[in-house]
């Protein structure tokens, strides 16, 4: 099978993203021949893009993907020619088609189309991991959602209030305040608000936030620090304003006692049981209708370039989608 494959030779902005046309061999042992039907657009796939996670070079991009099999290796067992999967994690799904190990592919349920798999196996499986594993609220608790009406805050405050968690977000602007609203926050807030902490503190009636769960990085760090309750967690899992950096571990004492964490998805779905368990609770919580999933945007695949530069600039909402 011919395939469209983005890939770059240098870091930098999105213009350095090139396509290139690729034949693709028949699938060896352990491995299958995928179609994409959707690749999901990520913040990490911007830091490779921009280097702030290294790759040696030249290397592929996009990190999530879903779509058909049409063939398998040698043999394979667990998956034939005609089943639907996606994936997260495995650099290459800005393409066509690509050959991928089996190892890595989740099977979609019949009630999870190929769009709504690429737009929330990422972003659904990291919610899964900080709600449920990582550092979960107790029902009544509160937590601090910074862009709560990006593709991950979405899904993190449908999630958090299905737990019975009460739910303070942050949003850049003030078109996206509905959004986080309707997602389930109770309140929500400017995140360049210079009283955004105070806000948060009188919303908690002074006692501040439980857990963070603060994808933004170094522009969100300070106030998600004063916004904490007295031996709360700040959960620090994206890098979408750039990384925090210099931290001093006795800003957490003189906060209160706080626990901080920098945690991947990743860490957490790396033994078969734990993956398969995390993408079960995903689709559950997608096929109750406790969580919606959100495509703000969908881009032709060869505009990679300009939905980066859009994600970067916080023009989108919810997740994003490039179609093949």
């Amino acid at each position: 099978m011919r395939a469209t494959e983005a890939f770059i030779t240098r870091t930098g902005g999105p213009e350095v993203i090139e396509w290139r046309e690729v034949d693709l061999p028949a699938p060896g042992p352990g491995e299958v021949l995928l179609r994409h039907e959707a690749s999901g657009l990520n913040f990490i796939d911007t830091y490779h893009r921009s280097g702030l996670y290294p790759s040696a070079l030249p290397t592929t991009l996009g990190s999530e993907g879903a779509g058909v099999i049409e063939a398998v290796g040698a043999g394979m067992t667990g998956f034939k020619a005609g089943d639907r999967v996606v994936y997260s994690g495995n650099p290459g799904s800005y393409s066509t088609a690509r050959i991928i190990g089996a190892e890595v592919l989740y099977p979609l349920p019949d009630f999870i189309d190929c769009r709504i798999a690429a737009a929330a196996m990422m972003k659904g499986g990291t919610t899964e991991m900080l709600v449920e594993r990582c550092a979960p609220v107790a029902p009544g608790g509160w937590a601090l959602v910074p862009a709560a009406a990006g593709g991950v805050g979405l899904i993190l405050a449908q999630w958090l209030k299905a737990r019975g968690v009460r739910v303070i977000g942050t949003v850049g602007s003030e078109e996206k305040l509905a959004l986080a609203r309707a997602a389930g926050a109770e309140a929500v807030f400017l995140s360049g608000d210079p009283d955004l902490a105070a806000k948060v503190r009188e919303t908690t009636g002074g006692a501040g936030v439980n857990v963070a769960y603060d994808g933004v990085g170094a522009a969100s760090w300070e106030s998600s620090l004063k916004s904490m309750a007295r031996r709360g967690t700040i959960v620090s899992f994206g890098n979408a304003s750039g990384p925090v950096t210099g931290v001093a571990l006795s800003q957490l004492q003189q906060q209160g006692s706080l626990y901080a964490t920098r945690p991947t998805m990743f860490d957490y779905y790396r033994d078969p049981a734990e993956r398969a368990a995390g993408a079960a609770r995903v689709w559950e919580m997608i096929g109750s209708g406790k969580v919606k999933v959100t495509v703000g945007q969908t881009y032709p695949l060869r505009d990679a370039a300009q939905a980066h530069a859009d994600l970067e600039a916080r023009r989108t909402t919810g997740s994003t989608l490039l179609l093949p």
